[in-house]
């Protein structure tokens, strides 16, 4: 009969690469606005699963679809201008 046996240690091992990075964690920092402009659309749109969809929650859901734009153009504005060398030759 064979046992079946957890690998409880190498899952659950700690270990200094498992960690993310300080470039990640800022990447992440800068994501936050897009990150969490898609969890109000997605609240939104589980609001309107609940029932039949009225006015309020298609202007809910329409003005959170407009955050999640506005954040994703802004953090692409951001990071193309980080990018980018400034100033004319």
């Amino acid at each position: 009969m064979d046992h079946i046996v957890t690998v409880q240690d190498a899952v659950t091992a700690f270990a200094p690469w498992l960690e993310p990075t300080d470039a990640e964690l800022d990447a992440i920092e800068q994501e936050m606005p897009v990150i969490l402009a898609g969890v109000d659309l997605v609240d939104a749109q589980i609001t309107a699963l609940d029932r039949t969809p009225n006015q309020m929650d298609s202007r809910r859901i329409r003005r959170a679809r407009r955050r999640v734009l506005t954040a994703r153009r802004e953090l692409a504005n951001r990071t193309a201008s980080a990018t980018l060398p400034g100033g004319a030759a």
